[in-house]
């Protein structure tokens, strides 16, 4: 017995040590929830929370002379007990949010040293105290207190209604009658009224529920609810009413039916008698037929199922924000490009796309994470985004294909569902891969929000339930229900909004149609979320083998026209080029013909042509480089000018053909010296020296030659122009053949294929030189002149190689400047 009475002591004394270890431990994390609050935010409330957020300037406007009653909390922000509260009052403004235009909440800081005046006003002894406020209350009122008032949703609700019952005159405006309705009154309701549908809820005297569904449907319009008794003996024995509470659709003529529903609760009849055909909000258009938005929106109108998720919307999503939104920040940098490698890290880890679209986000998340610069260029973003690399299979398709996310109008839905719908599959793929990190995706989520989403007002008030509620997400699990359960805050809060599409209106997903088993009441009839089968169908909505592909452009034609985008862009810059050499050429003055270069000319030319933008742009300003550009240029024409003149006789006409043709040349020839390549600056000096020289020999001949064609009789001559005497000032550079004799059109045309295939590129500088030899035979110069020319060139270059070889022994890099004898 004694060991018993040990044994029960001891299980006692544990139970003791746990409750008090976990009595610490509260205490702990509510002193730690203390100061962060202070520290992070000094109010309880913010504009997000569907209340209005009182102050000095604004409390007389609001609580005076107001068409609505209004019920306010008047609160510290130090207080323990105003913070537990604080969700509560969250919940109770969202609950009843569709009776605004009969009642209101509101909430004031009493801590704050601005609204201390406001709260000594009032009278406001502790805190929290909540107050009732009548519609068109006077300025000295005071208000009616909630005395002992409960800390639930439900029991505040009934207070709340029991309140606007017991209002004085003037009622407010826009508050339906909450009394039971008898059965004379329904008989001429159609009689005074137009509404398309009158909803009769049989209830016990004790129940809200005919009240709150009245409340509720207070923003709707073509729809009326009244309240029946139990005990209206008529009404129920003519509807054969014999459950209670029940709900029937009653309309002219006697006629009724009963409204089916999952469970006999006010949230269900609220969500049923809200999709009914015909009720729309209060000032918002009716829904649009799909048969009519063809023609109203920019894109055809594509069926779709609405309870699947569509692979088009989340290829829609990932193009609009990575090539529409984040183009806006041309520099992407310190905590902005964090958030976008955390961004695309997700996306290439969980994205469950297509192997185009998955190579790409892979891609494009290897070249960020190599990026350790602090900042990056949007343009180069871009660049991996468009796969200019042309990798194989990677590709993001351009443009936006919505099909579960398109709305009636081109404002409505779009790219914000497609942004819930794409983290709702990502935190889904991180459920069902297994990861350990149970932030990974909301936290990316978060930042990029904050970050880049355009819409400043909805990344503020996300930020606001992230910052209140990611401490308590301690899974994966609870990571897919987070997300979830404030996708649902977000559309109550923006229901009946001018954003809400009328065809698609904003409810509490998933509604009963979709998931019967997520839905369930508490006691008393209360709706209740069944969190279990929430997630079960989370992650089975939104699951990769649940996404349909319909709609989608097919692989190959995405890459097929990447290619050609990036066709069309080489071809872009390769017209551009052009263009500038174009320019370059007018502005140097010079105009030669294609033929006139050799193939040596032409090679050195290309070999010369700048490597980077700052040698490009040298050369644009005049630099030594315009001149041999302006050639290449015109040497690549499509299009070659000819420059031949027609047959001139001997004389003033001669002297007029070869004067310009001859000085074009020597200018040609000062300006390009180098013809050997020995790559050494000694010798390029050495042989200018020696071709100046063998230049002025070539001058003084020519001159006595021509004085002897003037006193002999005139005689029939070649035709001479630029693109001949182009070519004269580089005869003496180059060794001759006087054998051969090629028709001039023959070189034209072998210079021309030359050019546009790069082959046989021996045989046409061979062709070339001969050519150029009938062309000096036949200004006049003898065969003396022209050995004499070659012996010189040959005897040059002999002693040029033997100096380049001594000292290349001897003296290295020493430069030698070498003078003819």
């Amino acid at each position: 017995m004694a060991r018993r009475c040990g044994c029960a002591t001891s299980r006692l004394t544990e139970a003791q040590q746990k409750y008090h270890r976990k009595k610490a431990a509260t205490g702990v994390l509510l002193c730690f929830y203390l100061l962060f609050l202070s520290s992070a935010e000094a109010e309880l409330y913010t504009a997000s929370d569907q209340l209005v957020i009182l102050t000095p300037e604004s409390v007389k406007s609001v609580l005076v002379n107001s068409t609505a009653a209004m019920v306010v909390e008047f609160y510290a922000s130090w207080c323990g007990h105003c913070i537990s509260f604080s969700p509560i009052y969250k919940r109770l403004a969202s609950d009843i949010k569709e009776w605004k235009p009969a009642v209101n909440l509101a909430a004031v800081d009493c801590a704050s040293e601005e609204n201390r005046k406001v709260c000594t006003d009032y009278a406001i002894r502790g805190y929290p105290t909540i107050k009732f406020f009548h519609a068109y209350s006077k300025p000295d009122s005071q208000g009616e207190d909630f005395k002992a008032f409960p800390r639930d949703v439900r029991g505040l609700r009934h207070i709340i209604i029991d309140k606007l019952e017991a209002h004085d005159e003037p009622w407010p405006p826009a508050c339906p009658p909450l009394e039971p309705t008898s059965q004379a009154e329904i008989d001429v309701f159609f009689e005074t009224n137009t509404v398309q549908h009158l909803a009769l809820i049989f209830e016990d005297d004790e129940s809200y529920i005919g009240r709150e569904v009245t409340l509720d449907l207070l923003q709707f319009e073509n729809i009326a609810v009244r309240r029946i008794l139990s005990t209206e003996n008529g009404l129920v024995t003519k509807l054969g009413v014999r459950e209670f509470p029940s709900c029937y659709l009653y309309y002219p003529g006697g006629n009724f039916t009963r409204l089916r529903v999952n469970i006999e609760a006010r949230t269900f009849y609220s969500y049923a008698l809200q999709r009914l055909p015909g009720v729309v909000r209060s000032g918002k258009p009716p829904p649009v037929s799909t048969g009519i938005l063809t023609n109203r929106t920019e894109e055809p109108w594509r069926s779709f199922n609405s309870s699947r998720v569509y692979m088009a919307d989340l290829e829609s999503t990932l193009h609009y924000s990575l090539r529409v939104e984040l183009s806006s920040h041309t520099v992407i940098q310190g905590d902005a490009l964090n958030s976008l490698k955390k961004y695309i890290s997700v996306l290439a880890k969980y994205f469950p796309g297509r192997p185009v679209v998955k190579n790409l986000l892979k891609y494009l998340n290897s070249w960020l994470q190599r990026q350790t610069s602090d900042h990056i260029s949007y343009e180069a973003f871009q660049e991996i985004l468009d796969n200019t690399a042309q990798l194989d299979d990677t590709a993001l398709p351009e443009g936006v294909r919505w099909v579960g996310c398109q709305g009636s109008q081109p404002h409505f839905r779009r790219y914000p569902c497609g942004v819930w719908t794409l983290f709702h599959v990502l935190t889904v793929q991180a459920k069902n891969t297994g990861s350990s990190d149970c932030l990974e995706v909301l936290s990316s989520m978060r930042n990029y929000i904050h970050n880049f989403f355009g819409c400043r007002h909805c990344a503020e008030h996300f930020e606001n339930m992230a910052r209140e509620g990611l401490q308590g997400v301690d899974s994966v699990s609870a990571a897919v229900l987070w997300l979830w359960s404030r996708h649902n805050i977000v559309n109550n809060r923006i229901a009946g909004a001018l954003s809400e599409d009328p065809l698609f209106p904003k409810i509490q997903w998933p509604p009963p149609e979709m998931c019967s088993a997520c839905h369930t009441v508490k006691e008393y009839g209360e709706h209740k979320w069944n969190k279990e089968q929430v997630l079960s169908f989370l992650l089975s909505h939104f699951n990769s083998s649940s996404i349909l592909t319909d709609y989608l452009e097919d692989e190959s034609q995405i890459l097929e026209k990447q290619r050609e985008r990036h066709a069309r862009r080489l071809e872009e810059l390769e017209a551009m080029k052009p263009e500038g050499r174009k320019v370059r050429d007018v502005s140097n003055f010079i105009v030669v013909t294609p033929s006139s270069l050799s193939p040596v000319q032409e090679e050195e030319e290309e070999e010369e042509e700048p490597q980077d933008e700052a040698a490009a742009y040298d050369e644009e300003e005049g630099g030594e480089g315009a001149p041999a550009a302006a050639i290449e240029m015109e040497g690549k024409s499509s299009e070659p000018t000819t420059w031949t003149k027609p047959e001139m006789e001997v004389g003033h006409n001669r002297r007029q053909v070869h004067k310009k043709p001859s000085i074009v040349g020597m200018r040609m020839r000062e300006q390009k010296e180098d013809i050997v390549d020995l790559d050494s600056f000694v010798n390029q000096h050495f042989k200018a020296k020696a071709l100046q020289l063998a230049a002025s020999s070539r001058v003084k001949q020519r001159t006595l030659q021509r004085q002897r064609e003037v006193e002999q009789e005139p005689r029939h001559v070649y035709r001479l122009g630029m693109e001949l005497d182009a070519g004269f000032g580089m005869v003496g550079l180059q060794p001759l053949d006087a054998d051969l004799d090629l028709d001039m059109g023959q070189q034209k045309k072998r210079l021309l294929k030359r050019d546009l295939t790069g082959q046989n590129f021996e045989r046409d500088v061979e062709l070339n030189h001969k050519a150029r030899w009938m062309s000096m035979l036949n200004i006049g110069f003898s065969k003396l002149d022209i050995s004499l020319c070659v012996i010189l060139y040959f005897l040059s270059s002999m002693c040029l190689l033997g100096m380049y070889l001594f000292f290349k022994n001897r003296l290295r890099r020493r430069r030698v400047k070498i003078a003819l004898p």
